[in-house]
């Protein structure tokens, strides 16, 4: 079967390669645009199974790209992505030929699964199948889909959250992952009780990753964290 095809038009950099990394993790092919302009002609070009539009962006908002796509294309599901939460904003979005309206800051698996009801038959979420993942840290294999890590003939389970974060730090390991990025991605905003509750899991992901003591969660101050070993 191939890929569902998603057209992604963002023009902060740091958000759109996460988010294009996230969603291919997920099994999407993603056409990554950083402008207006250059998501109409890569639309045209590629003809995606749906767009996720970034509303502020230059040299044509997605409002415009939107009505451009919809003198012509009516079916291919869209869905904007941005800050402007005024109702008048999301009136005129709808208004563009939206089918969807997700606003920032998102977590990257509430879009997943917005885009699979948008594509789905009758507009109703299928279970997806889980998928597993193994990642090697140092001599530990950590399984994503299980949320497990194993060491030897030994295996312990960790939590789902702990297990969101775990993955991130292994797609990234030896850089630095900024904290915004974590909470946006994970928990949907930045907000002062989600950035303890990262401080918490990162404290339990330590624990958890004492069996080897080679394995580092170092935390760049003010800016983020980074997975060596």
């Amino acid at each position: 079967m191939d890929k569902i095809r998603v057209l992604l038009a963002e023009d902060e950099l740091s958000l759109a390669h996460i988010v294009r990394e996230s969603l291919e993790e997920t099994g999407f092919e993603v056409i990554l645009c950083a402008n207006g302009e250059q998501a109409l002609l890569k639309y045209r070009e590629k003809k995606p199974d749906i767009l996720a539009l970034d509303v502020m962006m230059p040299k044509m908002d997605g409002f415009e790209v939107a009505r451009h796509i919809r003198e012509t294309d009516k079916l291919t599901p869209i869905i904007f992505l941005t800050a402007r939460s005024q109702p008048k904003d999301v009136v005129t979005g709808f208004e563009s030929g939206a089918n969807d309206y997700l606003k920032k800051p998102f977590s990257v698996e509430e879009l997943v699964i917005r885009i699979r009801v948008l594509l789905s038959h009758n507009r109703l979420l299928e279970r997806p199948k889980p998928v597993n993942e193994n990642y090697q840290i140092s001599n530990l294999i950590f399984n994503s889909g299980k949320n497990t890590l194993q060491q030897g003939i030994n295996t312990w389970p960790i939590t789902a959250r702990e297990s969101d974060i775990l993955k991130m730090l292994c797609k990234h390991q030896h850089e630095v992952i900024p904290r915004k990025l974590l909470l946006t991605t994970i928990w949907g905003d930045d907000s002062f009780f989600n950035a303890r509750s990262l401080d918490v899991f990162i404290t339990k992901l330590r624990r958890h990753l004492q069996a080897d003591p080679n394995i580092q969660i170092i935390n760049i101050r003010g800016v983020g964290y980074k997975l060596v070993w």
